[in-house]
C-alpha cells in the first residue's frame, strides 16, 4: 500500500501534492512499469483523505500518460523510459498568493514524451541516413497519408495525399498562398477575428478587409468587394461560435463559379466536448473553392512547426508550376515521427486524453466563477468547444477599465470588443475571452479573492 505524508501547503491543493508523490515514484522506479496502484476508495481509507483527492490525483497522472486505466481491474503503471525526466517539485513549497492568471492564451499540456521518444528512436533506426537526404516539397508522403487517413476518420473528409502540403507552422502557409493566389486579390477577414491573421496578409502586400459577422458567421452580402475569404466556421474566435450549415452553403455559393477561394482555419477543431465537429466546409465544396488548413501545434505543442493545407486539384497543379521550386520547411525526421503517431493511433489517444482534460479544466474554471463572491455578476457563455469561452460582466465600468481592474487583481485577459478592427457594437461590451488552456484553477481562485479586495 503506498504511504505519503500529505501536508497541506499554501496554494497547493492537497490531490496535487498527492499526485506530485505518485508520479516521483514513477518516474524514481519505486513504481514498476505494470504495476497495480490501489484502488481509490483503498488509498483514501489509508492515507485518511477523501476519496475526491485520490481522484483527483489519480486523474492527473492519467491524464499525463503515468498510468493506464482498465475497465473493472484497475489503475496500472504506465511504462515510462527513465531517460523522460521530470523535475519533482517540493510539494511543501508554497505558491505565491498574488501569482497572476494568463487567460490570453496558453496550449495543449502533457506532451507525451515517452511515445514520442520511442517513435523517434525507432526512425533514427529505421532510416538512418535516409534522413539526410532531400524529400519532396510537399512532404514526406507516409506523412501526408497519415493525416488523409486522420481527416477521413475525425473530419468526413475525402483527400488524395497528393492535394496535402506540409510546413513549418501556418505562417508559412499563409505566405505561400499569398503568391499562389497573387498579390491582386482583396483578402477578407472575420471581424471580430484573430488579429495575427490580418497581420500576415498586410505585410504579404496584399490588401484586406473586415467579413462583418452575425450570429451565424460572416454576413455573405458583405464580401462584395472580396477575393479571398479566410474563415474559421467550426470554431470561431473569439466569440466561439459555429457556423451553422446553411450559411456555409451561402459562403459557398459565394465563392461558386468565380476566381473566388475561400480559406477554412480548421485550428480548435479538435477539442469539441459535447459532440462530433460539423463537417467541414471542404467536404460540402464540390467546385474546388475551398482551401483546408489546420496544424499541430494546438494540439501537440506549439514548438512542433508541423502544419499542413489541402488544396482543391487545379490549385495544386498551379502550385507545382508556380512554386514547385521551394523546399519542404519541416525537417523529415520530424515527419516520419508525426506520421508514426498518427497512423499508430497515438494522436487520437492523446487527442481524446486532452478533450477529458481540457473539459475537466473548463468544468473547474466554471466552478470557480460559479463559486466566486460576485458570480450574479458573471454571465457564461460558450459553445462546448475550444479551449475559451465568453464571459459577460453586468458592470458600469467600460472594457478599459475592466481589463485594468482585472490586471491589478493579477488576471490578464482581453476583451472581445478588442478583437474588433474599428467600434464594437455596443452589444458587445462587457465581454471577457476566457482562454483557459494554460490556467491553473488554484491561481483562479487566489485571483478571483483578490478582486474582492481591489479597488
Amino acid at each position: 500500500m503506498l504511504t505519503y505524508e500529505l501536508k497541506k501547503s499554501p496554494g497547493v491543493p492537497l490531490y496535487e501534492a498527492l499526485y506530485r508523490c505518485i508520479r516521483a515514484d514513477i518516474l524514481s522506479g519505486n513504481l514498476k512499469p505494470g504495476e497495480k496502484l490501489p484502488s481509490k476508495r483503498a488509498l483514501s481509507q489509508n492515507l485518511e483523505v477523501s476519496k475526491i483527492t485520490v481522484e483527483g490525483a489519480y486523474g492527473q497522472l492519467l491524464a499525463e500518460g503515468y498510468i493506464r486505466a482498465q475497465e473493472k481491474v484497475g489503475y496500472f503503471v504506465e511504462d515510462i523510459p527513465q531517460s523522460v525526466h521530470v523535475p519533482v517539485e517540493n510539494p511543501s513549497a508554497p505558491v505565491d498568493p498574488e501569482a497572476s492568471a494568463e487567460l490570453q492564451s496558453g496550449g495543449p499540456e502533457h506532451f507525451p514524451f515517452s511515445v514520442w521518444s520511442k517513435l523517434q528512436r525507432e526512425v533514427m533506426l529505421d532510416y538512418g541516413e535516409r534522413l539526410l537526404l532531400p524529400m519532396p516539397n510537399q512532404g514526406i508522403r507516409e506523412l501526408r497519408c497519415a493525416i488523409a487517413e486522420h481527416l477521413a476518420g475525425f473530419r468526413g473528409m475525402h483527400v488524395s495525399p497528393e492535394n496535402i502540403l506540409i510546413g513549418a507552422g501556418t505562417d508559412f502557409l499563409y505566405n505561400l498562398l499569398i503568391q499562389l493566389l497573387g498579390r491582386d486579390k482583396i483578402y477578407a477577414v472575420e471581424d471580430p477575428g484573430y488579429g495575427k491573421i490580418r497581420k500576415i496578409y498586410s505585410a504579404g502586400g496584399v490588401r484586406c478587409i473586415g467579413a462583418p459577422m452575425d450570429h451565424c458567421g460572416v454576413r455573405p452580402e458583405c464580401l462584395e468587394n472580396a477575393d479571398v475569404l479566410h474563415i474559421s466556421p467550426s470554431h470561431h474566435f473569439p466569440t466561439g461560435l459555429v457556423t451553422p450549415v446553411q450559411r456555409r452553403q451561402e459562403l459557398l455559393s459565394w465563392a461558386e463559379g468565380t476566381e473566388r477561394y475561400i480559406i477554412e482555419d480548421d485550428y480548435d477543431s479538435e477539442f469539441r466536448f459535447d459532440a462530433h465537429p460539423m463537417p467541414t466546409m471542404q467536404s460540402l465544396d464540390r467546385k474546388g473553392r475551398v482551401i483546408y488548413m489546420n496544424t499541430f501545434s494546438k494540439t501537440l505543442a506549439p514548438s512542433i512547426r508541423i502544419s499542413y493545407m489541402v488544396l482543391p486539384t487545379a490549385l495544386m497543379e498551379t502550385y507545382r508550376e508556380k512554386l514547385g521550386f521551394y523546399t519542404c520547411t519541416v525537417s523529415s525526421f520530424e515527419q516520419y515521427t508525426l506520421a508514426r503517431f498518427l497512423s499508430r493511433g497515438y494522436f487520437e489517444k492523446h487527442i481524446n486524453r486532452m478533450r477529458k482534460f481540457y473539459k475537466q479544466r473548463r468544468n473547474r474554471v466554471v466552478s470557480a466563477l460559479n463559486g466566486c463572491a460576485f458570480a450574479n455578476l458573471l454571465q457564461i457563455r460558450e459553445e462546448d468547444a475550444g479551449l475559451h469561452f465568453l464571459l459577460k460582466v453586468d458592470t458600469e465600468l467600460s472594457d478599459e477599465a475592466l481589463t485594468a481592474l482585472c490586471a491589478r487583481a493579477g488576471i490578464h485577459l482581453r476583451t472581445l470588443s478588442s478583437y474588433y478592427r474599428g467600434e464594437a457594437p455596443e452589444e458587445v461590451r462587457h465581454h471577457l475571452v476566457i482562454n483557459y488552456a494554460g490556467l491553473r484553477e488554484e491561481t483562479l481562485e487566489q485571483v478571483l479573492k483578490n478582486i474582492e479586495k481591489t479597488p
